[in-house]
Order: structure tokens, then sequence, then C-alpha cells
């Protein structure tokens, strides 16, 4: 027996306009290949669930949470009703199908043979699991967080239609600041389709340059029905936008990995619309407490000035300007004074002195010594007779006295 993929395949290069393959021959080659195809295990959520009252077969529809993707999938009513207490339409199983293709329509499916719910136990664990992984890559770190506007022009609101969330959050935000401006997307926030859309209307919000910051609202649920904000591909999303994210899905308890790679995670949705938009009554007493405290600083800076000033003005430099000038001139004076007398004494002693020295002088001189009636005898070259050997007979000699001189010869 030849290869179904290799005929089909042969076929396909054989086939032209002139000779194409007839429908049915074509759908009886797929379903070839696909019956050599084995048995999956398949996780997804049943969207559509039908079953009839009497048949042997049910028909449900498996969904992918995070995409836009279902496969149909039929199973022997025993293999249902094994599960049928704990699983319906919503819930979370993994079946172990076979592929099938229904050649008449060209409709591929899966047939199961059993069929497993997802226990709230399992859902965790694969949440802490997904959680550490994208720890690693950073996304929780805090150095990526982005710090919200002190006050939001524009609010992108990602909310269930109609909600207790939406309200919640559109009222308190409006009753704090009156003026505050809502981007609403109203989108699915549990089931197989709020994944997709919850991701496109972030999306579509970050892409709004007026958007100041995103808050992503949900009220309280179950594990199950919080999922869509553990989901990876939001979880990534959220991480790539430029515009502050805040998330406020379920209440306090509740802590699904969008809480984790928010800029800021918010309790409650009535919290995120405190936390979002200041209040107005307390930003008006702010600015009232730090007018007063303002005038307080500058009253008391002036007042601080003031004393300052009076005491400078008090001074007596600033009284009486002229004092210090006459202290100083007085001070100047006594100076001048001190130093005339040191002066004068000092010319006094010298001129002392020097009287006492001149007559010293005068007494000791020739002249004074001439006066008492000596004279002085000298040659004819002017030197002085000191010795009587130092004449000859005959000689003449000047003789010097007091009041003049004449001449003197020397006798033998």
């Amino acid at each position: 027996m030849s290869d179904p993929a290799v005929t089909l395949g042969r076929m396909a290069a054989n086939s032209t306009p002139e000779s194409p393959l007839p429908v049915g021959e074509v759908s009886r080659l797929i379903g070839g290949w696909i019956d050599r195809l084995g048995a999956v295990w398949v996780e997804g959520q049943i969207t559509q669930l039908s079953r009839r009252p009497g048949a042997g077969v049910v028909f449900l529809t498996l969904r992918d949470p995070s995409y836009d993707i279902s496969v149909s999938v039929t199973c022997y009513r025993q293999v249902f009703d094994a599960v049928a207490d704990v699983v319906g339409e919503g819930a979370r199983v993994v079946v172990h199908a076979k592929p099938e293709w229904y050649a008449p329509r060209g409709q591929l499916s899966l047939r199961a043979a059993e069929i497993k719910p997802v226990g709230v136990g399992e859902l965790l664990a694969r949440l802490e699991r997904l959680k550490k992984a994208l720890a690693r890559e950073g996304l929780f770190a805090a150095e990526r967080k982005k710090p919200l506007p002190f006050l939001p022009q524009l609010i992108g609101l990602v909310c269930g239609r109609a909600s207790a969330a939406e309200r919640d959050v559109l009222e308190n935000a409006r009753h704090r600041w009156p003026a505050v401006r809502f981007e609403v997307r109203n989108v699915p926030v549990q089931g197989v389709h709020a994944v997709p859309q919850v991701v496109q209307a972030v999306k579509e919000l970050d892409a709004l340059d007026d958007v100041d910051v995103i808050v992503v609202a949900r009220g309280g649920g179950s594990v199950e029905d919080l999922l869509p904000f553990s989901d990876e591909q939001l979880v990534r999303a959220v991480a790539a936008c430029r515009t502050p994210v805040v998330s406020a899905i379920g209440h306090e308890p509740d802590s699904p990995l969008l809480d984790l790679v928010a800029d800021l995670r918010a309790s409650t949705p009535t919290d995120a619309a405190k936390k979002v938009v200041p209040d107005v009554g307390e930003e008006y007493e702010r600015v009232r407490l730090l007018r007063d405290r303002a005038r307080r600083c500058v009253a008391a800076f002036v007042d601080r000035e003031e004393r300052g000033l009076a005491h400078a003005l008090a001074r007596p430099s600033i009284q009486d300007p002229h004092r210090m000038i006459e202290e100083r001139a007085g001070q100047l004076t006594a100076l001048l004074d001190r130093s005339r007398r040191t002066l004068r004494h000092h010319l006094d002693r010298a001129d002392s002195e020097l009287t006492h020295t001149h007559a010293r002088v005068v007494a000791l001189s020739p002249a004074a010594t001439l006066k008492r009636g000596y004279a002085v005898l000298q040659r004819a070259d002017g030197h002085a007779v000191r010795d009587p050997g130092e004449v000859e007979p005959g000689e003449s000699l000047r003789a010097r006295v007091s009041e003049g001189d004449f001449s003197v010869r020397v006798d033998a």
C-alpha cells in the first residue's frame, strides 16, 4: 500500500488546470495522511458542549485560552460521563485524542479517548513555574517600573462591559478629580476570548499618545476566572508597554501575574482610582497648607530681618557715624602729642649732650690753652717745636699766642 503523504505530494505535483484532482480524492488523501498521526495529549478550555439525550457521542469545542484557535472534539458518551460531574463549559481539561478527518465535509476533529480536568492545584503549580521563568527574564524587576503621572489628563481603562469594576473606577476617579477623562475599552474579562481581547485593548491604548496611564480592572473571582490575567501573552504585552500600567484585578488576596509585571498594583478597582487620580479636595487642602506655610516662612523671614536691621541701626557706629572718626581723631591727636613730646625729649637730651661735648671739646682745644697764656712756637715750615734740640741758635721762629702771632729768634 502506498504512503498517502507521498501519493498526495505526487498527485499535487502532477495536477494541472487541465487535469485537476477531484475534491473527493484530495479529501481521501488528506484523511489517509491524518489517519497515520498518533494520539496526543491536548490542553484547552471547553467553550461549547453538546450532549444530546440518547446520543452515544458528545460534541465539544476545545479552545486555546491565549489565542483565537479552537478545534472540535468528539468522544463516546461513556468517556465524557466519567468527568461530567466536574467538567462543563469554561472548564480547562486535558484530552487524550487522535486526529480524525471527516471526508464528506472536509473537517478536522479530535476523537477523545480520555478527558482529565485540570485541577486548581495543577493550575497554581503551572502559574508558579511561569512566574519563576518570567522573573528570571527580569519582567518583574523593580527598575522596569515606570512612575505614574501626578495628574493624568486621559486614562485608558480596560474592563468588562457595564461591570462593577468599570463603575468603581469611573465614579471614584471623577469624584476625586471631576476633570479627568477616560478612554474605555470594554472586553471579556474571563473565558476563552479574554486574553486576546485584553491584549489587543492594552496595545491600542498604549499606541495612543494622549493616554497617560492604563488601568486594567476586574472584580473578584475564582482562580479559574482570573487565569486570563496570568497569561504569558498578556504579561509580555504589558511589559512591552511604554505607558504606565496599573493592575486592579480582584480583591486584596488575589495576585495574578499581571500584578507583578504592572508598574503599580492596586488591591481593588476602587483603590486603583485612588492611586491614579489625586483627590481635588486633598490637593486644595495641601495647597492651602503650603500657602500658609509659605506665609509663615515669609513672615518669619521678614521679622528676623527687621530685628537684624533694628539691631544694626542700634549700633553706635550707625546712630553716630562721626563718633568713630572723632574717637580716632582724639587717638591721633594724643599720638601726635606723645610723638612730639618724645621727639622734644630726644632733642633736648641730644642738645644737652652736644653742649657738654662742645664744652669738653672747647676746654681741650689748643685755642683754650693759648688763652691761658701758652704759646706755640713754629718753624718756618709750620711744624711746631716740641724739643729744644729741634732749633738752631739764631733760627727765626714764629710764636703763636691767643690773640695772634709774632716772630722770635733763638738765642744760644
